[in-house]
């Protein structure tokens, strides 16, 4: 019989029920207790995971061997099928457990569900039972059966989103920051009324909201006399094999081609087989197909049909809603209000900022090495005052100061978004520059010198002076710094860095600082009614025949400025007439906007008040010329409500989805800029995303993208801060913020999940099968028919084939991606083995849809080249221009992986320059070829 941990004394359950077998032993406290003579019953350490969850089946054996811990001190070892689900294999393993002592005080099967240690060494409770067993990827094949708590649906719900958002929400749940709960208190509660509103919708307004029309601007004119204003459509009918090619003009309405799509029907069909009535949008497919002078293919579905799709949706959200209020908790006493006089206005404080600069710790330097620290105030990237520098230090273990750092500024003068940086530094003679540091590449970096001195950069790290309620920090903190990484082109702060602390504390330079307290009360920003309040005081004592107004003169200076490129500096004189003639700009230059903000001193709170109520008077600009407000150098609160509120008013236009998709990449990134999680770009990204669907996809995958990348930790570069954006993140300081606006995404689009759950899960298979594919390349040299063999086995498996089956095309929503055309894949031959995927089109068998799921290569780049190319061709259809430019899809889904669009019948740059080329060797330098190409292919 096998031993058991511990003393026969100390056991809780008598020595019958101890088996003598290898099938089950007896447990204390949840874990296996294994003796000397079951050692060799154990069962081997899984050194690769690899070949366990990611080629399910290539040996033959689609069984994978997992270790069952039961609740009673019984364990339980079987096969289990890879590909089960969880529900399936918990199933199998209470029909084994029968065998088996306690198994009576199990009791029922529906409260119990399995955990396990997941990839990132955590532990997770396994609520959705629907998923696939490869799909959850324990660390170790070890689950545990747990009692199910009460809220399960609500346990379900969250497990669903901890999945699509790639963080689980006890994560979130675990952060003991008062900013993160107040957000998804406030997200929660904004998710619950759009889910309330969406429930009183008729169908029609459903289906306008969560899938809306895709309009294309620009003039058909010249197209429309080559055609003489006629299209050719094929209908297709729903679960119907028969089509009807219909000659329509374009101006025909979608009501009045519906009517003749019927009547054709009615024609070759009796009465009872009518279809039903008319939904759809002829939009932009239509104006694709008349210009690639192809026939647009439509399908004619009944509204019953949608109809049955809208009441799963809003039963859906039903229950959602009913659980949440089923049993509602009882309510709080109220509050007392608290006297408005219990905390002072920033404003009344005069004396000059200060920090009390404590220690720092674990320096990455030699002990020999002198350290000091730099300290600067910050409004974007405007330096408020000069910066503090402390002594040097030269201590071994820790750097001590313990003094006071003062800024040349009054407290009363800080903005509201002003910033604190700090740069920790070695102080080193040049001669001794190579050996004074540990870091083995310093060679690598340049440093900067001052003095007959160098001075290494070694951490940095930011905070903000207000916390996110408007209140003046105090007390104690300690920043986790992020290591500096230098060129010559940059000073040691970093204000355009995050504000977010280094998360790996183990390693990270401490900083000690701590904020005095310049009053027995709580000292806050001015309320909004304040600041508007002190410009009128100040308008008040001012002339108001020459406030912001100049001469001829002036004028012709002005306009000159305000024409030149939006990139270049000005100069401190012009500020100062750009801010002494700022009701002129407002009159006849509104677009100059930006250049005004650049010119006030935000260190003057008197000029920052009638800025404010300047912005209350300021004309709307264009959503295109709003988005520069939203740069990092515009960080004011309410400059950016003021850009936001600009960007709703596409609402107004016909195109506002597609106008907002053109630039949702960028305002994506915009958010790493926002120091605080509640912010009106965030609200107006969540609200437009839970209007519409299409949005709302997009969305999800921008952020997705960026908060799963763990790129190496380093610094943004301002010159190249739009690349950058695209280029390089480190995860750490944004995987929070876009976790919580995932997260309340979901929350808000209930019914969404579902669709993208299972996008999730076929990039997931892609991925797997991508890496088998590089696996057997690179280790065994397997040549490239078996490698195709193993491929095509892995999807036709039956895991596979269901989850890559009937889902919509992360490139597109609007496709659907229906079965994987098997036969037809492959895998690429370039470097990261990309994969070749071919869908079938359920409409049209003769079509296929292609796509490609690379793993290894940054698609950010190409994202963002299209996007160009996209806005551009967007730019010149405006101005009646069209090249046919057709940007294909492409579309990043996490780090360094995800999807480009085939293009069917596509041409290599390369063979068109060897086409027109009589020698290979010289074709690359053929600046002819592409343009002789183009005008074969646009004769017309």
């Amino acid at each position: 019989m096998a031993s058991v941990s511990g003393s026969l004394s100390d056991l809780a359950l008598p020595l019958s029920l101890l088996r003598n077998d290898d099938s089950g032993l007896l447990i204390e406290g949840g874990f296996p207790c294994f003796g000397s003579s079951a050692l060799s019953a154990m069962p081997p350490a899984k050194t690769d995971q690899l070949d366990l969850w990611a080629e399910p089946g290539l040996d033959g054996d689609d069984q994978v061997m997992v270790d069952f811990l039961l609740p009673t001190g019984i364990y339980i070892q079987m096969e289990v099928p890879r590909e089960s689900t969880i529900q399936h294999i918990k199933l199998l393993l209470w029909k084994e457990a029968q065998t088996y002592p306690h198994f009576s005080m199990l009791g029922e099967m529906e409260g119990h569900m399995f955990e396990c240690v997941n990839q990132a060494a955590v532990h997770e409770e396994l609520e959705d039972e629907t998923r696939r067993l490869c799909d959850v990827r324990p660390f170790l094949p070890v689950l545990k059966l747990i009692t199910r708590n009460c809220g399960r649906a609500e346990r379900i719900l969250d497990s669903k989103i901890g999945v699509l958002i790639g963080k689980g929400l006890h994560e979130l749940d675990a952060l003991q920051d008062q900013e993160v709960k107040d957000f998804r208190s406030k997200m929660k509660r904004i998710s619950e009324e759009k889910m309330q509103h969406m429930q009183i919708l008729t169908w029609g307004e459903w289906l306008k909201s969560c899938y809306s029309p895709q309009l294309e601007m620009g003039s058909l004119d010249n197209s429309i006399d080559k055609h003489e204003g006629i299209i050719k459509i094929t209908m297709h009918y729903n679960q119907s094999p028969d089509t009807a090619s219909l000659k329509v003009s374009l101006q025909c309405t979608v009501t009045e081609l519906m009517d003749q799509a019927l009547k054709k029907w009615q024609t070759t069909h009796s009465p009872e087989d009518d279809i039903g009535s008319r939904s759809n949008y002829l939009l932009r497919y239509i104006r694709a197909c008349f210009l690639a002078t192809e026939s647009p293919h439509l399908t004619v579905v009944p509204c019953e049909s949608v109809k049955e799709m809208f009441e799963k949706e809003v039963s859906a959200i039903g229950a959602v809603l009913a659980r949440k209020t089923s049993n509602p908790p009882l309510p709080l006493p109220p509050k007392q209000r608290q006297p408005m006089h219990l905390h002072t206005s920033v404003w009344k404080v005069h004396s000059q900022f200060r920090i009390n600069l404590v220690k720092a710790n674990k320096v990455n330097a030699e002990d020999t090495a002198k350290i000091q620290l730099r300290a600067g105030l910050f409004h974007g990237t405007e330096l408020l005052c000069k910066t503090a520098v402390s002594t040097e230090s030269s201590s071994r273990s820790e750097h001590m100061w313990n003094t006071a750092l003062e800024f040349d500024i009054a407290v009363c003068d800080l903005p509201r978004m002003a910033r604190l940086c700090f740069a920790i530094y070695a102080v080193m003679d040049k001669v001794k520059k190579q050996r004074s540091t540990k870091n083995t590449h310093s060679s690598k970096f340049q440093t900067i010198r001052k003095a007959g001195k160098v001075h290494y950069p070694i951490a940095w790290v930011n905070t903000m002076v207000f916390d996110y309620r408007g209140q003046l920090k105090t007390g104690d903190i300690i920043l986790h710094c992020w290591p500096s990484f230098p060129d010559e082109l940059e000073e040691m702060l970093n204000p355009i860095g995050t504000i977010q602390t280094n998360p790996y504390t183990e390693n990270a330079t401490e900083l000690h600082i701590s904020f005095p307290e310049y009053s027995t009360q709580p000292v806050v920003f001015p309320a909004f009614d304040k600041i508007l309040e002190k410009a009128a005081e100040i308008a008040g004592a001012s002339d108001p025949m020459t406030l912001g107004r100049g001469g001829k003169k002036f004028h012709i200076e002005l306009k000159e400025i305000m024409e030149r490129d939006p990139l270049s500096q000005l100069c401190e004189n012009e500020k100062d007439l750009i801010w002494t003639l700022r009701y002129d700009c407002r009159e006849n230059f509104p677009q100059s906007l930006p250049k005004l903000l650049l010119s006030v001193k935000w260190s003057k709170h008197e000029d920052m008040a009638q800025l404010q109520a300047l912005l209350q008077i300021w004309p709307k600009l264009s959503p295109r010329d709003a988005l520069e407000l939203l740069d990092f150098n515009y960080p004011d609160q309410y400059v950016r409500q003021f850009a936001v509120k600009c960007l709703k008013d596409m609402s107004c236009v016909c195109v506002s989805d597609d106008e907002l998709l053109q630039y949702l990449l960028q305002l994506v990134q915009v958010l790493r800029y926002e120091p605080y999680y509640d912010c009106a770009l965030s609200r107006f990204l969540l609200e437009r995303a839970q209007r519409s669907r299409n949005i709302g996809h997009f969305l999800f995958w921008h952020l997705r993208q960026v908060k799963c990348r763990s790129s190496k930790c380093g610094r943004w570069h301002a010159k190249y801060h739009l690349l950058n954006g695209m280029s390089e993140m480190y995860m750490p300081a944004v995987s929070v913020h876009f976790a919580l606006i995932l997260e309340a995404y979901c929350r808000g689009c209930i019914p969404h999940i579902e669709i993208l759950k299972k996008q999730v899960e076929a990039l997931k298979k892609l991925k797997a099968v991508n890496e088998l594919i590089k696996l057997g390349t690179i280790k065994t040299k397997t040549k490239q028919a078996h490698l195709k063999e193993a491929m095509v086995s892995c999807l036709r498996q039956t895991g596979f084939i269901e989850t890559l089956s009937d889902l919509l095309s992360p490139l597109n929503p609007n496709v659907l991606l229906a079965g994987v055309n098997v036969e037809k894949c492959k895998y690429m031959d370039s470097k990261m083995k990309p994969l070749w995927i071919v869908y079938n089109n359920k409409l049209l068998e003769s079509e296929t849809v292609g796509i490609i799921f690379k793993n290894g290569d940054d698609l950010r780049q190409d994202m963002l080249t299209l996007q160009i190319l996209r806005l551009m061709d967007l730019l010149w259809k405006e101005a009646n221009l069209d090249l046919r430019i057709v940007p294909y899809g492409c579309l990043a889904t996490g780090d360094r992986s995800g999807l480009i669009e085939v293009v069917s019948s596509a041409d290599t740059i390369a063979n068109i320059q060897k086409t027109s080329s009589n020698m290979a060797a010289t074709a690359a330098f053929n600046k002819d070829a592409l343009l002789n190409w183009l005008k074969d292919k646009n004769s017309g």
